[in-house]
């Protein structure tokens, strides 16, 4: 295996300029950093970054800790983390909790026990308590997606409030007056807030013969079907169906279709977040769009930012805004066709 004073030695220069070249530090000229840069590609030198750790008491890694890997809106705003950390020349490490805090705190555990420089964390519930956790082992740390109650550290999240208010308004401005929200868990930030927002529009629209029933669950396909279902089977049905996430979205819309009910003609149904073009040929749902590649990113850079020392402000939080994009699945109303 190559080392540095083989490189050196190959290159005709000393081993610290060696150094400079491969860690982008340091003035070197063009015809030096050229002729280093030669040498360690024909001897297939790979500089040994545990030695620069220690030296530096920095991994320059990062650590992302979500909930659901599998969902697209998480997929594209890991994208962003990953590209505005590879711009910074840090590696992201990715953890799945699946909305568990037993899983979120064995992740948080392992991550301060590797000595990553910083975490962006999606919570699974008690938010404050991990990062409280997080900022006692002295690792800076920013919430994405999630509100918190109280201003710990820096947040990037989406205007999921007015998401919901205006998808909710788009319902009963198109007459329906008996509809089911298909929330997430009654603890996470993003439900509470979508159902504060859909009872926002209601009370604000102010039609007095409003039927609403709200379905807590999961932020899953199945979670999805199984409220879907079980709004279906009230009576009389609702005309409706509000989705709190695109999972929610795809599960209600897979039980409707077992069930033989007709999206939009005889049930409308909303949901939060748009599906990437690659995995749909036809976009038919209508959504509140969240910008998850912009979230990943803000929330990267806000996090460098900290490791630099060049923000020294309180902790603040950036709301995105939330776009409303009406399809065919909101239909024309009540016994109309889409």
């Amino acid at each position: 295996m190559a080392t540095v004073q083989d490189v050196a030695k190959k290159a005709g220069v000393a081993p610290i300029t060696v150094s400079r070249v491969v860690n982008n530090s340091g003035y070197v000229s063009k015809e030096t950093r050229e002729r280093v840069e030669a040498a360690v590609t024909e001897l297939g030198y790979v500089p040994n970054t545990l030695a620069r750790s220690l030296r530096s008491k920095r991994t320059h890694t990062l650590a992302l800790v979500l909930s659901d890997i599998t969902n697209p809106f998480f997929t594209l705003l890991a994208r962003g983390v990953e590209d505005a950390a590879s711009d910074a020349g840090f590696t992201v490490v990715f953890c799945n909790t699946d909305e568990s805090e037993k899983e979120e705190r064995r992740y948080l555990e392992l991550l301060l026990q590797k000595k990553v420089d910083g975490i962006l964390l999606v919570p699974a519930r008690l938010a404050a308590d991990s990062v409280s956790f997080i900022q006692s082992q002295g690792t800076p740390v920013v919430v994405l997606d999630r509100r918190l109650s109280e201003p710990l550290t820096d947040v990037v999240r989406c205007d999921s409030e007015t998401g919901a208010y205006q998808l909710m308004r788009l319902l009963l401005q198109l007459g329906h007056r008996r509809i089911a929200i298909l929330s997430g868990p009654p603890h996470v930030s993003t439900a509470i807030d979508r159902v504060a927002g859909c009872q926002r529009a209601m009370a604000d629209f102010g039609a007095a013969d409003l039927a609403v029933d709200v379905y807590y669950g999961s932020f899953t396909h199945a979670s999805g079907g199984q409220m879907a279902r079980r709004a279906v089977a009230t009576e009389p049905r609702p005309s409706a169906l509000f989705a709190a996430n695109n999972f929610i979205a795809i599960g209600a819309l897979r039980a409707l279709h077992d069930l033989g009910v007709k999206v939009p003609e005889e049930m409308a149904l909303v949901g939060f977040d748009d599906l990437p073009p690659s995995l749909i040929t036809f976009p038919f749902l209508t959504v509140a769009a969240q910008p998850a590649y912009e979230m990943g990113e803000k929330g990267t850079r806000l996090l460098l930012e900290r490791l630099s020392g060049k923000n020294g402000d309180p902790p603040r939080e950036v709301v995105l805004p939330v776009e409303l994009i009406v399809r065919q699945s909101s239909g024309n109303g009540p016994g109309k066709a889409g």
